[in-house]
């Protein structure tokens, strides 16, 4: 049995920290990276393609394990010199007379998208929607991790309020559970090399337990809070002094 892992990667996902701790942890099992659009992704882990993936969620749970793991910040991709870049940020309502394009490979699902659709040849991809928007043809919503990766000179992206999501996990196939994936999944968790949870690594696999990789969404592109800073006064809120004192 071939004992490398093959780990499915869609587009928009870093998974630098968790590939670097795998290697010092268990260098005895190779680690091979799998490039993968997100709407290959089931097939390509249900047909062994890749073992385990980062994925884009939800998956079919009567076929996949899936851990979900952060929700992405969405943004409207626009012209340099468009309007909406006056904005810290945007709502629905302000794309009703926007061509919205959505490209074949979409990632957000958007049910009932406001303003309207483009009437010319849908987009195969993300880059080809980027490419129209580039040249005035209408926005584009997608993940930030998405839109940084198409990054032009002449386009913007503004952060979307109250719009669609995706949420990244990892998921495998039920039926191919084994101690590599149990394994890998400890380190995306987190957990370290002498975890209970977790099987330790074989002799000779070096030991990275001092600086384990955390789990949870990279800081670029991570969802935040909503901004509440439409209508705010910009007065700071003030601390009751706490009373009383020894008793």
């Amino acid at each position: 049995m071939d004992p490398t892992l093959r780990l499915l990667l869609v587009p928009g996902v870093s998974p630098g920290r968790w590939v670097a701790t795998w290697r010092g942890r268990f260098s005895r099992v190779p680690l091979e990276l799998v490039h993968a659009e997100a709407a290959d992704q089931v097939r390509m882990l249900a047909d062994g393609v890749a073992d385990v993936g980062f994925v884009r969620l939800p998956m079919p749970t009567d076929e996949f394990h899936a851990i979900p793991l952060w929700t992405e910040a969405t943004v409207v991709v626009v012209p340099r010199d468009h309007v909406l870049t006056a904005a810290d940020e945007v709502e629905p309502g302000d794309l009703a007379g926007e061509t919205l394009l959505v490209p074949v490979d979409d990632v957000l699902a958007w049910a009932d998208p406001p303003g309207e659709p483009f009437a010319g040849v849908t987009p195969r991809t993300t880059a080809q929607a980027v490419e129209l928007v580039a040249a005035g043809a209408g926005v584009l919503a997608v993940p930030m991790s998405l839109a940084r990766a198409h990054q032009r000179k002449d386009v913007a992206s503004v952060p979307l309020r109250d719009g669609p999501t995706s949420q990244v996990g990892l998921a495998w196939p039920r039926e191919r559970d084994d101690d590599r994936i149990e394994d890998f999944v400890g380190v995306v968790r987190g957990r370290t090399a002498n975890s209970s949870r977790g099987r330790r690594p074989a002799p000779g696999e070096a030991d990275a337990a001092s600086d384990p990789a955390r789990a949870g969404a990279p800081r670029a592109g991570a969802a935040r809070a909503p901004s509440r800073a439409r209508g705010r006064s910009g007065a700071p809120g003030s601390r009751r002094a706490r009373r009383g004192g020894r008793r």
